[in-house]
């Protein structure tokens, strides 16, 4: 069996993740963004848009400054090269993974099981038949025009949701109903499942659970290039133990490779497209909270000794390091972090808190400054200012100073 170092895995991980090399400065095609969110296979959505909303940084971060009304029409103009599902949480998706997915959707706990069957089913034909329409609406519209209680519970922070919107909620996990999109608002826009996927077909393919599994788990090894069995299943939140089951099967076959990592007690897998190691990383990227190199936790702490927690939920008189934290990629590790907000009225990249990380090379306030006027130009911000807080504040300060 075939031994790799951390530092062989860690490099295989980032080109993987199209992270192992320095963006163009040539402007970013459409093609060439449709081709890095393929590469990912998932962008993970999130509301919080005290930087830029999430899911736009991961391609920001592979490949430069890009209009994000490209992204937008990926997901929400036809025919659409991503469509949003749940995957590793609610994510945008490449079309072709829709039917696998859903064949593993469990997230029972967020529909509507609790709503007598009754009520359910005459929503459910109410809500069918308006959409039926031809409109995408959003929650809020839906409720209007079905009716139903309008209230919302008293407890359940964060989901304190209509029953019609529970119902909606339960007939899109269930793939019944799909999403044209989001609003300015950021409301998701509900449609029939075949006037959003571009290959209406798509809508009634029934995939067994098995080939659904082993179909994730290629595509999620290939973004991830190796990675353990639990990497693998977290990406699109799949059962560990029936995908470890699956990847034995996938090596048995020949199409992924069983290895052993210096370190790590069981054996990770490695994906054919990413057998080549490459000799050196020379990548720089801020990476978003929720980017598909940093969402497990676990596999960040293995690849790159970085601890990280996002602190959103956290109070903020309990905070390390702040409210939005990035990660900041240099070459082949993880080299500070920073607390990041734009503030859009006065033009101007906040930059609440820098921190180094142990071991960070020499010139990462250099490198940092950098990206952080590259950040601020694709946000049509005109400055970046940096607050007295964190170990790495002086030095950020003077170099963001010296960029014009």
């Amino acid at each position: 069996m075939q031994t790799l170092t951390i530092a062989q895995a860690r490099r295989i991980a980032l080109a993987a993740q199209g992270l192992h090399r320095p963006r163009l400065e040539a402007p970013t095609s459409l093609r060439a963004l449709r081709a890095a969110a393929l590469r990912l296979q998932v962008l993970q959505i999130d509301s919080v848009n005290v930087l830029v909303r999430s899911h736009y940084l991961p391609l920001f971060s592979r490949v430069g400054s890009y209009d994000r009304a490209h992204l937008d029409a990926m997901s929400s103009a036809a025919p659409r090269s991503l469509v949003e599902y749940w995957a590793h949480e609610a994510s945008l998706v490449p079309p072709e993974l829709y039917p696998y997915l859903v064949a593993h959707q469990r997230r029972t706990w967020m529909g509507a099981s609790s709503v007598p069957a009754e009520q359910r089913a005459l929503l459910e034909s109410r809500i069918l038949g308006l959409l039926d329409q031809g409109v995408p609406l959003t929650a809020s519209a839906v409720q209007r025009q079905v009716g139903g209680d309008p209230s919302r519970p008293a407890e359940g922070w964060g989901w304190r949701w209509t029953v019609a919107k529970r119902v909606l909620e339960d007939l899109f996990a269930r793939g019944s109903i799909g999403s044209a999109g989001r609003n300015a608002q950021f409301e998701r826009l509900y449609a029939p499942l075949t006037a959003v996927l571009p290959d209406p077909r798509l809508a009634g393919q029934e995939v067994d659970a098995t080939e659904a599994l082993a179909v994730l788990a290629d595509r999620a090894l290939g973004a991830l290039g190796v990675a353990s069995a639990r990497s693998v299943a977290d990406y699109f939140r799949t059962p560990v133990r029936q995908t470890r089951t699956v990847l034995e099967s996938l090596v048995k076959a020949g199409s992924v490779r069983s290895i052993s990592v210096h370190g790590e007690a069981d054996p990770w897998y490695l994906h054919p497209t990413a057998e080549a190691i490459p000799r050196k990383a020379q990548g720089r990227a801020l990476l978003s909270p929720f980017d598909s190199l940093v969402f497990e936790r676990d596999r960040l702490l293995r690849l790159f000794a970085c601890h990280y927690r996002i602190e959103i939920y956290t109070p903020e008189e309990r905070r390390v390091h702040g409210y939005y934290v990035l990660p900041f990629l240099l070459r082949d590790g993880i080299a500070a972090r920073v607390d990041l907000k734009a503030d859009r009225p006065d033009r101007t990249l906040l930059v609440r808190g820098s921190y180094a990380e142990k071991d960070a090379p020499a010139d990462t306030a250099h490198e940092l400054a950098a990206e952080l006027h590259l950040l601020a130009g694709w946000l049509g911000l005109d400055d970046v200012v940096v607050e007295d807080r964190g170990d790495l504040a002086p030095a950020l300060a003077g170099q963001v100073g010296r960029i014009p």
